[in-house]
């Protein structure tokens, strides 16, 4: 699919991947809407690429319906979306003191993740399956995993079960949405610079980098950008999950 003058949707949008793929989808000719839950960040990032922002609560079905809604008043039927929306706090099954993580701490991170991520590509579908295509496809969802989802670190419990399941509802997803030609797809990065890891002193960035084989750095953004323009415009790619890591494999801790 051509990416200009497409409506897009990215989740996240305001800064990390979800900025820099925003940024690059205005660049080659769309029209964005940022979903984000911080007003200060999505609203400048929206006024750089000359799109618009919506506050929203990817967990909230009323919420997403609206924006989603909302955005195709504004910028037309929209035919891509970008889930980037995130958190990944880190948490043991058992801390320090012998006790078990409280359920509501795994539940907070599988529900954004997963759950948000699932709530926005339904909706997103449900408005657009019945649309006209656009050649032989009607859109596009990226979902964003993680490297964690294969080798998920200690401390990452619910962090790889959510990116896990972004993973594993990939293919039956894709395979459900075949009959309306929207594809689906999933980036699985490893350590990018994003503003977690740019708040890390110089040091500590370049310890990580280090751990990757090649290039031995910290992603940037804009190479996930690129890829999901990559999927985006490459009709094939469909119903599998693309780890963008250098190669790296994670260890335990």
């Amino acid at each position: 699919m051509d990416i200009q003058d497409q409506a897009a949707i990215v989740t996240g949008g305001a800064s990390g991947l979800g900025g820099a793929t925003a940024e690059l989808l205005a660049a080659r000719g769309a029209r964005v809407a940022i979903f984000d839950m911080n007003a200060e960040l999505g609203e400048a990032k929206a006024a750089e690429i000359d799109g618009a922002f919506f506050r929203v609560d990817v967990t909230d079905e009323t919420a997403v319906h609206e924006a989603i809604a909302a955005a195709e008043g504004l910028h037309g039927k929209a035919r891509i979306l970008v889930n980037c929306a995130g958190i990944g706090p880190p948490g043991k099954v058992v801390g320090r003191d012998g006790s078990a993580i409280p359920l509501a701490d795994f539940t907070r991170i599988v529900n954004v993740n997963l759950f948000g991520s699932f709530n926005v590509l339904s909706k997103f579908a449900a408005a657009l399956h019945r649309a006209d295509p656009v050649g032989e496809e009607r859109g596009v969802i990226i979902n964003t995993a993680s490297v964690a989802a294969f080798e998920g670190q200690i401390g990452q419990a619910a962090y790889a079960a959510s990116k896990g399941g972004i993973v594993g509802m990939t293919l039956p997803v894709a395979r459900e949405f075949a009959r309306y030609g929207i594809r689906v797809m999933t980036i699985a990065p490893g350590l990018f610079l994003t503003p977690l890891l740019a708040s890390l002193p110089q040091e500590a960035q370049d310890s990580l980098g280090a751990q990757v084989p090649f290039p031995s750095r910290l992603g940037d953004p804009s190479e996930f950008a690129r890829m999901a323009a990559a999927i985006v415009e490459n009709p094939m790619l469909n119903g599998e999950t693309i780890r963008l890591d250098g190669a790296i494999r994670m260890a335990p801790k």
